[in-house]
């Protein structure tokens, strides 16, 4: 380790306190400022709720230079990015942003490359033609490109071994550059819950107690799979039968409650909006549905395997990694049927709660204080020695 202690940076453009990538960076400085390293955060936009969410020792580094339009925005941003870290001669930097010329990524978004692909292929011609003419597409592309074939890349770290094989796929990155450090989950707050914790969400969330509960958690509707979700409700006797409840916001919320309707599922689907505290939804409910169409790490679905909840999910989704026939169901994001027969199957109660004892043992591996330990290894490693 380098000689006195140790300064790390660590990049993330714009903070939202609740998002879950700034949740990740809080803890990894917090357990860094605890081991006496010497942690700066480097940010465009620093909300004063972010503020406040600081750990203890904790340095603040706010960069927003001067810009017109968004691509300009993250150019700049970038630039004066690399100017602070040459200024301030850190031993180590960590970006959450793709900067070329920094020493670590952390994937959290995957692949942009690969996310186009999958629109490509699923939301038609059209959305891939936009696509391809997107200016703001075509940057992200090219930062993506530049940043993975940088010369001073020396680690990317994967949150899932999908986001590694894609990485290797489409930029031939090193094997030996990538490192897989799954998302923690928090095992005692997300636990499954006593039968009167389970009860007693579903009296306060007014579910009828006849029917099966399936959840969706996630904003960012069309990436998330909500159409599909709704698709596959409609099949069959789901509809009479079942209740799924969408929880998150979108800003085109209305089209999807339009298409429940159309779709006769008025009385079969209630979206909640985003909620500030989704633990009572995990407890009441009796399965968990994220048919998504890309997703590197899906931390709702961790959460709602640790609360002994049964994933439906899709291949494109990293969690499908951690699943088994007897944990979990994972299906093609675009096979309607697929979906509606999952669904259909987890309908059975025994079942589901038979398979979510299951995906709550798959996960208890995955806790937060091990994907801690797993970075500061890491950083263990890349930090320069003393002479």
């Amino acid at each position: 380790m380098a000689e006195g202690r140790p300064r790390i940076a660590l990049v993330r453009a714009s903070w939202n306190a609740a998002g879950g990538a700034e949740r990740f960076v809080q803890r990894i400085a917090q357990a860094l400022a605890a081991r006496d390293v010497e942690v700066t955060l480097i940010a465009r936009h620093w909300p004063a709720s972010g503020e406040s969410a600081l750990p203890a020792g904790v340095r603040r580094l706010q960069l927003d230079p001067p810009h017109a339009g968004r691509r300009s925005r993250d150019r700049s941003f970038a630039r004066a990015v690399l100017d602070a870290v040459a200024r301030e001669r850190f031993d180590l930097v960590q970006s959450h942003e793709r900067i070329p010329g920094l020493p670590v990524y952390r994937a959290g978004d995957g692949v942009h490359r690969q996310w186009l692909a999958i629109k490509r292929r699923s939301l038609g011609r059209w959305r891939a033609l936009g696509d391809a003419l997107s200016a703001q597409h075509r940057a992200v592309l090219r930062a993506e490109s530049e940043m993975f074939g940088h010369p001073a890349l020396r680690c990317v770290i994967c949150n899932s071994e999908m986001v590694r094989d894609e990485i290797v796929r489409h930029y031939g990155v090193a094997p030996e550059k990538l490192v897989v450090i799954r998302n923690g989950v928090d095992l005692q707050r997300f636990r499954p819950p006593t039968p009167e914790e389970r009860a007693d969400a579903r009296a306060r969330l007014a579910w009828p107690s006849e029917r099966s509960v399936f959840l969706f958690v996630g904003s960012g509707f069309e990436r998330k799979g909500v159409a599909a979700a709704l698709r596959a409700f409609a099949v069959g006797p789901l509809r009479e039968r079942a209740l799924l409840v969408i929880v998150g916001e979108d800003k085109r919320r209305g089209r999807y409650e339009r298409l429940a309707r159309r779709l006769g599922l008025a009385d079969s689907v209630r979206f909640t909006g985003a909620q500030d505290d989704v633990l009572p939804y995990y407890q009441g409910a009796d399965a968990f549905v994220l048919p998504t169409l890309y997703d590197p790490q899906s931390n709702a679905v961790l959460e709602a395997m640790a609360c002994g909840l049964p994933p439906i999910t899709t291949r494109s989704c990293g969690v499908a990694e951690l699943l088994s026939p007897a944990s979990g169901r994972v299906v093609d994001a675009d096979d309607i049927p697929a979906l509606a027969a999952a669904l259909a199957d987890l309908q059975d109660r025994a079942r589901a709660r038979a398979l979510g004892a299951e995906a709550r043992r798959a996960v208890e591996p995955y806790s937060l204080q091990r994907m801690t330990d797993d970075y500061l290894a890491l950083y263990a490693r890349l930090l320069p020695t003393a002479a």
